[in-house]
């Protein structure tokens, strides 16, 4: 299939204000998503295979993908292969193709087992495919489950995706996920001097939206690098919208273990620019939190070596802090916002509260701003920290609105 062929189908398919020359997307919903998605199945964008490999016959593709890319039992990669697509390459994001490396590892590359189609690391050296990686694909598709969390990296994948995509006049297919924190919006919005891997857009922490609407954020907003846009499609789950209780059905990363580690990342990360541990090293991660300085908690644990994390913060030391591993994912839910009482409360009772954030200040690239770092130590009220977010965030919801392909 020829470039051109591509550009035409993408023309055709891809939503309005989406391709180079309309870079503003229009303000409405699909109609397989409309009314009420309770009770009906709720189908990814993965698995609407009917609706993407028109797109991709005769394409040369490349995939960004990772262990969450299934199709019900099977790998997106042997579905694209079982249906003739001419897969050229697969781009291997944080954690790896089959997502079992630790958080921060480099990942190399290498050939798939299974098919013998090149892995190209775009988690080391690089962090997006370069021109030579691009040279010979006319498609990228990404399908890589996201947590809804602004400093969960994918996003931040994403976006170096879209740019190496525009830049390489290469076009970009993205097969939608539920967010299973997209019942709300909160937190600070990232200010540009905090721009770091794990957060790269103005967006709250918790954003409230997919990786499809975002991508859409992305380009008609001119957030990717000197503006440029990406020839872009969004293929939509179906019976999906924002208050839907999605269960992962895969684990999205090696310490995120289970629904609960998911409704809790958002809350608990905040801890991983603190001298407390998340429990990556244990099997309750990001469902316990503790310290040797903490001052009070009638739950104790020793991180150890293991898969995922095999040289785990805090490794051999005995930690004081709380299990919420009993929680029930309910009430993580109706609660509907970030829960500062974990972190305020570790502070206010930390044996040494000059080392309580880390000496390189990984806080303030966790939270966006240092005005949070500040504020907690200032002594402010988890009221009086809320009250400071709320101007940033009525403008972000506003501009979320934009861009919104599944009912709130």
């Amino acid at each position: 299939m020829s470039i051109e062929t591509i550009f035409l189908l993408f023309s055709l398919f891809v939503w309005p204000g989406c391709n180079a020359d309309k870079p503003i997307l229009d303000n409405k919903v699909s109609e397989h998503v409309l009314g009420e998605a309770e009770g009906l199945p709720l189908y990814t964008g993965a698995d609407q295979v009917d609706k993407y490999m028109p797109i991709l016959k005769g394409a040369r593709v490349g995939l960004l993908i990772n262990q969450t890319s299934m199709v019900g039992d099977k790998s997106l990669v042997d579905v694209m292969v079982e249906n003739g697509v001419r897969v050229q390459a697969i781009f291997a994001p944080e954690h790896g193709f089959r997502g079992e490396a630790d958080a921060g590892a480099e990942i190399p590359d290498g050939k798939d087992k299974l098919t013998g189609i090149p892995i190209i690391s775009i988690y080391g050296q690089k962090k997006a495919p370069d021109a030579g990686d691009l040279k010979d694909i006319d498609v990228v598709v990404f399908d890589v489950q996201d947590v809804g969390a602004r400093f969960y990296t994918y996003l931040s994948t994403l976006k170096y995706l879209m740019e190496a995509c525009a830049r390489n006049n290469v076009s970009l297919l993205v097969l939608d996920r539920p967010n299973p924190n997209g019942h709300y919006v909160d937190g600070p919005i990232l200010e540009p001097a905090f721009t770091s891997f794990v957060g790269v857009i103005p967006i709250p922490i918790v954003h409230g939206m997919t990786l499809g609407e975002l991508a859409g954020m992305m380009n008609g907003e001119g957030m990717l690098a000197e503006g440029i846009k990406c020839r872009l499609k969004v293929v939509t789950c179906q019976n999906y919208n924002h208050h839907v209780p999605y269960k992962l059905p895969v684990k999205p990363s090696p310490n995120l273990p289970n629904q609960l580690s998911v409704l809790l990342y958002p809350s608990l990360c905040l801890f991983e620019g603190t001298n407390f541990s998340v429990g990556r090293g244990t099997d309750k991660q990001f469902q316990i939190y503790g310290s040797p300085e903490a001052g009070e908690g009638d739950f104790y644990f020793t991180p150890q070596p293991k898969p995922g994390a095999m040289k785990p913060f805090l490794e051999g030391k005995k930690c004081r802090g709380f299990d919420l591993s009993g929680m029930k994912e309910v009430e993580v839910m109706k609660e509907g916002r970030l829960n500062l009482s974990y972190i305020l409360k570790a502070y206010a009772s930390c044996k040494e509260k000059k080392t309580f954030f880390l000496k390189n200040n990984f806080i303030d690239k966790l939270a966006g701003t240092d005005k949070f770092r500040k504020q907690v130590v200032s002594g402010l009220s988890e009221d009086q920290i809320r009250e400071s977010w709320q101007p940033g965030l009525s403008t972000f919801k506003e501009l979320r609105k934009k861009y919104l392909l599944y009912p709130d």
